[in-house]
C-alpha cells in the first residue's frame, strides 16, 4: 500500500490525514490546537504541524505530502528568513480602510477585471497596505511576503530562519499554488500571474516572483513566492525534520488553500457547489470560466486543479450556533432539539448574525442583531431556530451570488463540524434553492490536500469516491429568506 499524506493547516488547528494513495480509505489521523487570536506568531504553525503528524505516526512510510492552509494570512519574512511580526489573518478587520482606499484608487470594476476580486479586508493585500502605513519599522524589513500554506511548505522541505532550520533562508525557494495565489489580490487567475503594479501599489514598493533556483536577484523587490503548477512536486521533505524519514523519499506538492482543497477533497465538478460552516462560512464552486464581480460579492478565485474556485465568504458561521447556545444556556445537541421544536420562520424572530463584522455582504464594521421579538415569539426555541436560519440564509445569499455569475448550481455538498447537527441539515434543505447532501464527516481539506500529494506521486489527479452521510428532502420556504432579506445588509 503506498501512502500519501494531507495537512490541514486551519484557523483552529492542524490536522493530518494518512491515506492509501490508491483508495482514499484513511489509515491514519493526527492533530494539535492552534492559538486563538487573529493575529498568530507563525512558530506556533510549525509546532502544531509537527505535534499532528507526530500524533498521525509521522511520515516515514509516506511517500507524499502537501498542505494546506487558511487563506490570505500574511506572513512577512526579513532577509535571514524570520518572521517580522505576528502573522495577521484572514479574520483580522483592521485592514479594513486599507481595502476602502485600495478599492477607491483604481475603482472596483478594474481590480475585479485585473484579479477576478474587489479587495476586502481579509486578503493578504490589504494587509500589507496596512503595515506600510501602520507600521513603517516592519514595512522596512520586509524581504519577502508568503501565505500561511507557502511559510510551512517552505519549512517543510528544510529552509527557514538560519540556526533552526537545515538549509536556512533561501527566500527563493518559497512557492505556492494558484489558489491561495489568487487570494492576495495582486495575483490574475485570467493571466496565471502577479499583478506586479498591483503589489506596488499595495505595499508602495516592487514585488518579483521568487526564482525557485538558488541564483540571486535585486535586493530591492519583495520575494513573492513561485506560482507552481497543480501536479508538480516542488521539493522533498527534510530528513532532519522529522523521525525515519530518509533523504527524498517523501515529495512534496505545491498545497492549496484550504476552500480550494476542499473542492479536491470533496472531488467537486461542474454543477457541484460547497458550503463550508466552519469557523467562516464558504460557498464555493468549481468553474471552467473565471468571473469577475465588480460588486466584490464573489472572489472569482482559481482552483487547485487548473479551473477556477468562485467563492463568497462569511465571516459569521459555527460560531454563531455556539454564541447562542452560550446565551440559552444549552450545549449545541439541546439547540438543535429547541430549534426543531420552532416553526419554520422561528415565529418571525430574525438573528442577523455579523457578530464578527461581515465579509459578504462587505460589512466589516457591522455587529450582529435580533428583530421581530414580542411577548409571544421571544421563545428559547424561536432564538435558537432564528440562529440557525440566520447563519445559513447568509450562505444562500452567497449561493445566490455565485448562480448571477454564471455558475450552474446542481446539487449543494455541505460540508463542516456544523452541519452534522440535524437542525442544521433541516433548515439547510428549507433554506437553499437545490438538493442538499452531506458528505461523511471529515476533514476534507485535508483530504484534498492528500488528492494533490497523490497526483504529485503518480501524475494522475485520483477519483476517490465520495460517501454521503444524508440527503434532506428539499422542502424550501421562501419566507424564510424573505424575513432575513428585510434586516440583512442593513
Amino acid at each position: 500500500m503506498m501512502l500519501v499524506a494531507g495537512i490541514d493547516s486551519s484557523t483552529q488547528s492542524c490536522k493530518v490525514v494518512v491515506v492509501d494513495a490508491a483508495t482514499g480509505a484513511i489509515v491514519r489521523t493526527g492533530r494539535a490546537a492552534h492559538p486563538d487570536g487573529t493575529e498568530v506568531d507563525p512558530a506556533a504553525w510549525w509546532e502544531a504541524l509537527h505535534a499532528a503528524v507526530a500524533d498521525a505516526g509521522g511520515l516515514a512510510d509516506v511517500a507524499a505530502v502537501a498542505i494546506a492552509g487558511q487563506q490570505h494570512g500574511m506572513v512577512l519574512l526579513d532577509a535571514a528568513g524570520e518572521v517580522i511580526r505576528p502573522a495577521l489573518l484572514w479574520n483580522d478587520t483592521r485592514s479594513a480602510q486599507a481595502a476602502a482606499q485600495l478599492r477607491d484608487e483604481l475603482g472596483a470594476a478594474a481590480w475585479a477585471e485585473r484579479t477576478g476580486s474587489v479587495p476586502v479586508a481579509s486578503f493578504t493585500g490589504t494587509k500589507v497596505r496596512w503595515v506600510r502605513d501602520h507600521e513603517p519599522e516592519h514595512a522596512a524589513k520586509v524581504a519577502a511576503v508568503a501565505l500561511p500554506h507557502d511559510w510551512l511548505t517552505w519549512r517543510l522541505r528544510g529552509y527557514g530562519p538560519g540556526g533552526s532550520s537545515p538549509l536556512g533562508p533561501d527566500l527563493e525557494q518559497l512557492v505556492t499554488d494558484r489558489s491561495d495565489a489568487s487570494g492576495t489580490g495582486y495575483w490574475s487567475p485570467a493571466d496565471d500571474a502577479y499583478d506586479l503594479d498591483l503589489f506596488a501599489r499595495a505595499f508602495g514598493r516592487a514585488g518579483r516572483e521568487a526564482a525557485g533556483d538558488g541564483r540571486a536577484r535585486a535586493a530591492d523587490a519583495v520575494v513573492l513566492p513561485r506560482v507552481a503548477a497543480p501536479d508538480e512536486a516542488v521539493g522533498t521533505v527534510h530528513e532532519a525534520l522529522f523521525p525515519g524519514v530518509a533523504a527524498g523519499s517523501v515529495r512534496v506538492g505545491p498545497g492549496a488553500g484550504d476552500n480550494a482543497a476542499a473542492a479536491l477533497g470533496l472531488g467537486a465538478g461542474p454543477g457541484d457547489v460547497g458550503v463550508s460552516v466552519g469557523t467562516s462560512g464558504t460557498v464555493f464552486a468549481v468553474s471552467a470560466t473565471r468571473c469577475a464581480d465588480a460588486s466584490g460579492t464573489v472572489a472569482g478565485f482559481a482552483d487547485a486543479a487548473g479551473g477556477f474556485l468562485p467563492i463568497a465568504v462569511t465571516l459569521n458561521a459555527a460560531r454563531v450556533l455556539g454564541s447562542i447556545a452560550g446565551l440559552l444556556g444549552v450545549d449545541l445537541d439541546h439547540l438543535a432539539e429547541l430549534a426543531l421544536g420552532a416553526e419554520p420562520g422561528s415565529g418571525g424572530v430574525v438573528l442577523v448574525p455579523y457578530f464578527e463584522g461581515e465579509r459578504t455582504p462587505n460589512l466589516p464594521e457591522a455587529r450582529a442583531s435580533v428583530h421581530g421579538l414580542s411577548i409571544a415569539s421571544t421563545t428559547r426555541a424561536n432564538v435558537a431556530r432564528a440562529a440557525i436560519e440566520g447563519m445559513l440564509c447568509g450562505l444562500a445569499d452567497g449561493l445566490d451570488a455565485v448562480r448571477g455569475q454564471g455558475v450552474d448550481v446542481r446539487r449543494v455538498l455541505l460540508i463542516g463540524g456544523a452541519v452534522q447537527n440535524p437542525a442544521v441539515q433541516a433548515v439547510a434543505a428549507q433554506v437553499f434553492d437545490a438538493p442538499v447532501e452531506v458528505p461523511v464527516p471529515g476533514e476534507y481539506v485535508a483530504r484534498g490536500a492528500a488528492v494533490q500529494a497523490a497526483w504529485v506521486l503518480s501524475g494522475l489527479r485520483p477519483d476517490w469516491p465520495l460517501e454521503l452521510a444524508g440527503a434532506p428532502a428539499l422542502n424550501v420556504r421562501p419566507g424564510i429568506r424573505a424575513r432575513y432579506a428585510e434586516f440583512a445588509g442593513a
